[in-house]
């Protein structure tokens, strides 16, 4: 242990915008109340911004810099909020916190995936604690539980919907029947999706998301390059009937998991959900993630997933959490990639898949095509077919199968003479 604080917490703000100026606000409206739950006075020495030119009222009185290392370097502040976005020089501003001893508090998911395990190894060798609650999920108690609650269990799995504008977009896809890029619009018009949503609907973002699940949940590093992305540009109004008519909807899932005790597959994707399955319920712009642990079962997490308000109030519950080990003269849970997993690759996940085909309507096609399925050992669970003049659809649902054994069907459909098209190919999660 180290000497506890005995003077005001010092807090260092980088990056004003929406969420930073809210974490700043929230600390200026609730010091009473902060000073109450920590011990000690909380105040914010300073903010660093891009533009020191700029009005910024909602700031105070508090000094403003453009110098964002700088700040976080100044000893004044026993904890330093990173919450410029970016990786190169947000990577920069946490190391230079950490190597002085200063706690930090993030929101930045493309830096914790990029480089989580070395700072938290930084912040292990320099005596202090790096939080980041905001990261995942919004105002979403979800990293803490994984860190914490779970540490005596035994996860197997995680998934969820952690992006409030791909789940926006596929709501009013859903409910409206808009097509993608009229739900793309609306979704930029409420303010849901950036101007640029291409980290969103590409499914970059999930991915980030996914990593740091991962890495907390497994207690394993993630080779980033064996994560597989999908996002949604690809879904049609059309794979949303045909997954209603089956009983299903359409989300974007995260999804990390433990394969027969080997390693981990992380992957992000469209995926039918049964209409029965809380994750079916989530609209909007809310996030929802299942943890599945052998003792514990099944647990939701469910909420606002993104916006100023929500992440700022994470990250002051950091902040908060952070600052009460500095009065105590602790620190908080190391996070120790102490299982060394192996990443293995999306071929190894086992799902239900859905595969959508068109073929030519004639006798004989459909033992043709539960062929190729069982050759590559793929059970067939359920068969639509419905004929239309001389071609006909042919929608097929399996049984759980590895991803590399529905990949290689897949390719031996397309082979095959009787069938036109390969229409669509979607994974399946959640009990039906």
């Amino acid at each position: 242990m180290s000497e506890p604080q005995a003077g005001p917490i010092g807090v260092a703000v980088v990056g004003a915008g929406t969420v930073g100026a809210r974490v700043v606000q929230q600390i200026a409206e609730h010091a009473e109340d902060l000073r109450s739950r920590i011990g000690l006075p909380v105040q914010v020495t300073g903010v660093a911004v891009r533009d020191a030119g700029r009005d910024r009222p909602e700031l105070g009185d508090v000094p403003v810099t453009t110098d964002a290392v700088v700040l976080a370097a100044d000893p004044s502040a026993s904890i330093v909020v990173e919450l410029m976005g970016g990786v190169e020089q947000a990577h920069a501003v946490v190391t230079a916190a950490l190597r002085r001893g200063a706690s930090v508090v993030t929101a930045n998911k493309a830096l914790l995936a990029a480089h989580g395990v070395e700072l938290h190894r930084l912040a292990r060798e320099n005596h202090a604690d790096l939080y980041y609650e905001g990261a995942v999920a919004g105002a979403i108690p979800l990293l803490r539980p994984l860190r914490e609650s779970f540490v005596g269990d035994h996860i197997t799995k995680v998934l969820g919907i952690v992006n409030g504008t791909t789940n926006y977009i596929l709501t009013q896809m859903t409910d409206e029947g808009s097509d993608y890029a009229a739900a793309l619009k609306q979704a930029q018009d409420l303010g849901y999706a950036e101007a640029d949503p291409t980290a969103d609907v590409s499914g970059q973002d999930s991915a980030a998301k996914a990593v740091i699940l991962a890495r907390l949940a497994f207690h394993t590093d993630i080779d980033a390059s064996q994560v597989s992305v999908e996002g949604i540009e690809s879904v049609s109004v059309a794979d949303i009937e045909a997954a209603r008519a089956m009983g299903f909807v359409i989300k974007l899932l995260a999804v990390a998991e433990l394969v027969d005790g080997e390693g981990v597959v992380v992957r992000v994707h469209p995926a039918l959900v049964p209409q029965n399955h809380p994750l079916s319920s989530v609209r909007g712009p809310f996030n929802a993630v299942f943890v599945s642990a052998s003792a514990a079962g099944d647990v939701m997490f469910y909420g606002r997933g993104a916006g100023g308000a929500p992440t700022a109030s994470a990250v002051v519950g950091d902040i908060v959490t952070a600052a009460r080990n500095l009065a105590a003269g602790s620190r908080g849970f190391a996070v120790e990639p102490y299982a060394a997993l192996a990443t293995l690759p999306l071929g190894r996940a086992r799902t239900r898949y859905y595969v959508n085909l068109h073929v030519a309507d004639e006798p004989g096609v459909l033992a043709t095509v539960a062929t190729a399925f069982a050759a590559h050992g793929v059970s067939i669970s359920v068969v639509r077919q419905d004929g239309a003049g001389d071609e006909a659809s042919l929608v097929v649902r399996t049984h759980e199968a590895t991803d590399a054994a529905l990949s290689a069907t897949v390719a031996s459909l397309r082979e095959l003479p009787a069938v036109r098209n390969v229409v669509g190919v979607m994974r399946v999660e959640g009990q039906a």
